[in-house]
């Protein structure tokens, strides 16, 4: 998973409409962060946008790929999309496949902060003193 350095200045570039993109290199790939959000990885010289059901018919609907980080595992994906070219090339409409990402991952952010109600911890009963 190698990604050029002429790729990565061109996606950020293209992105430079909707935010200000930070990128980190991690796993051989690049992370790429708009308001401290993982939104978007690449690959392989791929750019893959974070997904759930509110966008995920997108993609299907441009036969997109899943990012699949593993060769060896072929059926292993996570919730990142491979993005059109022609969407990457069109600042408007990259824009609002971005925006959707970001609310994917403010929105798995935040739950991941409230998470599920906790239970509250049984206290154990105070040992009794005896009286000597």
């Amino acid at each position: 998973m190698s990604v050029s350095a002429d790729y990565l200045v061109y996606v950020v570039d293209q992105l430079v409409p909707f935010a200000r993109v930070r990128s980190r290199r991690m796993f051989g790939g690049v992370g790429l962060y708009a308001d401290d959000q993982f939104f978007a990885l690449i690959a392989d010289d791929v750019l893959y946008f974070k997904v759930d059901d509110s966008n995920r018919p997108d993609y299907a609907a441009r036969g997109c790929q899943r990012f699949r980080p593993f060769e060896d595992e072929p059926i292993y994906s996570m919730n990142y999309y491979a993005v059109p070219p022609e969407v990457i090339e069109d600042s408007e409409e990259l824009k609002l496949w971005a925006r959707k990402s970001c609310a994917v991952a403010m929105t798995k952010a935040t739950a991941k902060r409230t998470g599920p109600p906790r239970k509250a911890a049984k206290k154990k009963p105070a040992a009794k003193r005896t009286k000597r």
